[in-house]
């Protein structure tokens, strides 16, 4: 028990395991600890992964070496490319998972990552000297040394649950809380703060009418979330749609004065972005219905998900109203929805590799940081364990800007920004989207995770090689000419202006409605260029066609925005003596401590004259 590790991951949800396994992968000896080994990766929500931006994190995880995309095509049961019917900076792949599949999965994986240690118990205490973090304690008095510590506690720092007017401690239903880590960290010296999130209640798909409701089949040829694609789909479950209405809405105002939430007992703020049912029913009550995702938790459990109803009213009060929504009629609960109110601590206490300020060697990521989802704790845990390994062994940091990566996007926003409610990912909040396509985190990022240690030279080749051939379809359409009189009937089907002489290919594919294939059905010379090509290189380079002036025009606001990240910031710099910066500039630099001039623009009450200033002191 004495052994002493490179790096010690506390915790074994999404963050702790990617976190844990990239550590381990780029030689770390490494001890993930987890208060219970049957619960690693445990979809404690809802049991899917991606989503709008959430996809595009699950990809760019898996180009960086990560192990959520692989685990997610392993227990997929069903697949869908979200966005079609918009442009392609917001397509974002989704799975619906089978809960305990992934679980398990994710389980085997790490077990046979070499370098991997694991131990059940709880930490309840950090090892801490002289300013830096060394090791942890446990709850049964066990103490482990470490070069490096990294906190993935999710829900489970004083994780208390509410259920009407019932509360009780716990990290999730029927798990224990986390004590004593949040005292001990206040102690030290960091802000910490409370959040709270929902979860929907889980009914017997048995005892519901789904004649009543709208089936949502996957994709007709799904997909991967991991390039390598070892693991397709060959038969999905279909979700369903169904909608409360004003008799349900009745029903669920009657227990508003024992609800947690409105009563005053939860002090954690919620997500905006996904309330629960009766904050919907309070903030939009002109509306007469909500919908409701029916979504299967397995391919052979009969549990049910149901998106869209969370709630932590009184549990006679949630199955009095579930009954009342159509195809519910004589539904059953296998277990009630709940409030969860849980510690987290200001992001902006850590740098961008996700290290805190105040410990030295001490990394948080997850829902520790204020995030909410699978995908950003996975993604903060991948960051934090490749930037632990990395200090241990003198090496510089490894920061993803916000023009190469959501993670980057995100990161940079927690450090910068910090958070008052769970910080989740949308493609919005990305300035560069059309650069940071579900499509293309290949050829972002492989190259930068082989460099790592991460990707392994087939990833890397297999990258290289659909690249070229993207750039092969190309310059088959840009040398290839199309004649009126083969193109124009494909043309006018599609209700576009005919052509009145002969015109490169590469220019009509950038019509709206017009398709590489559609021209490749109609022109021989291009249908023979693309037989070897793959549907998936096809599709990537009739984006780069399509979106040419968008791309180039994003890169070069990029490029010029991004040299304000070469400027690297004084470190030790007293910016109270900084004359001419604003006393609020003093005040959130002094704070935040940025590392380049281009993050120290992104500071909320950083204006531009601030920059400037900061600009002459560092000569520029």
């Amino acid at each position: 028990m004495n052994e002493e590790y490179d790096i010690i991951v506390v915790g074994g949800g999404h963050a702790g395991c990617e976190a844990a396994a990239a550590a381990a992968n780029l030689g770390s000896k490494t001890l993930l600890i987890t208060m219970n080994m049957d619960t690693i990766a445990q979809m404690s929500c809802n049991p899917a992964m991606g989503g709008v931006a959430k996809g595009q994190i699950v990809r760019e995880i898996d180009a960086l070496g990560g192990y959520s995309g692989i685990i997610s095509d392993k227990s997929a049961i069903q697949f869908k490319m979200l966005n079609r019917s918009k442009g392609p900076a917001m397509w974002s792949p989704r799975t619906q998972n089978d809960r305990m599949l992934f679980s398990k999965e994710w389980r085997l994986m790490l077990e046979q990552t070499e370098g991997l240690d694991f131990w059940q118990d709880m930490v309840v205490g950090l090892l801490v000297e002289n300013g830096e973090c060394v090791g942890v304690k446990t709850q049964i008095g066990v103490e482990f040394k470490a070069k490096s510590v990294i906190l993935t506690n999710g829900t489970f720092l004083n994780g208390l649950i509410h259920i009407g007017e019932k509360q009780f401690g716990g990290g999730r239903a029927g798990a224990r809380p986390s004590v004593g880590l949040t005292e001990q960290l206040v102690s030290l010296g960091f802000e910490s703060g409370r959040m709270k999130t929902g979860t929907p209640p889980r009914v017997d798909g048995r005892s519901i009418d789904y004649t009543k409701l709208e089936e949502q089949p996957g994709d007709e040829n799904p997909g991967t979330f991991s390039y390598k694609a070892d693991h397709k789909l060959t038969k999905q479950r279909s979700c369903f749609i169904g909608y409360t209405n004003q008799n349900v809405h009745d029903v669920l105002q009657t227990g508003f004065e024992k609800s947690p939430m409105f009563a005053g007992r939860i002090r954690g703020l919620g997500p905006r972005y996904c309330p629960s049912i009766e904050d919907k029913i309070v903030r939009f009550s002109e509306r007469e219905r909500h919908q409701l995702f029916v979504e299967p938790e397995g391919w052979d459990t009969c549990e049910i998900y149901l998106n869209g109803f969370s709630t932590s009213l009184p549990e006679d009060v949630q199955i009095k109203a579930m009954q009342l929504i159509p195809g519910f009629e004589h539904a059953k609960m296998f277990r009630p929805g709940y409030a969860i109110e849980y510690d987290f601590f200001q992001p902006t206490q850590l740098n961008n590799t996700l290290e805190t300020k105040v410990v030295s060697n001490l990394y948080f990521a997850g829902q520790i940081n204020g995030t909410t989802g699978y995908e950003e704790a996975a993604g903060q845990g991948l960051m934090a364990g490749i930037n632990a390994h990395l200090k241990n062994n003198n090496k510089e940091p490894f920061i993803l800007k916000r023009d190469q990566a959501y993670i980057g996007v995100l990161i940079d926003d927690l450090v910068t920004k910090g958070t008052s409610e769970p910080y989740r990912m949308f493609t919005s909040r990305a300035e560069y989207r059309i650069l940071l396509r579900q499509d293309n985190a290949d050829i972002r990022l492989t190259e930068i995770s082989y460099k790592l240690g991460l990707a392994d030279e087939c990833r890397l080749k297999a990258m290289e090689k659909k690249a070229k051939n993207i750039e092969s379809i190309i310059s088959n359409f840009s040398k290839t000419s199309l004649v009126p009189g083969e193109v124009n009937p494909y043309l006018e089907e599609q209700k576009s202006s005919p052509l009145k002489q002969k015109v490169k290919a590469s220019t009509v594919v950038t019509r709206p409605n017009i398709t590489v294939l559609g021209l490749k059905d109609n022109n021989e010379k291009l249908a023979e260029a693309l037989i070897n090509y793959s549907p998936i290189e096809i599709e990537n380079a009739e984006i780069l066609m399509k979106y040419e002036g968008y791309i180039k025009r994003e890169k070069e606001v990029a490029d010029k925005l991004m040299r304000l990240e070469d400027i690297k910031i004084y470190k030790d710099i007293d910016y109270s003596k900084l004359s001419s910066l604003s006393a609020e500039a003093v005040d959130k630099l002094t704070k935040i401590k940025p590392r380049t001039i281009g993050q120290a623009s992104r500071i909320s009450g950083i204006s531009p004259s601030d920059v400037s200033v900061l600009m002459v002191f560092h000569g520029r």
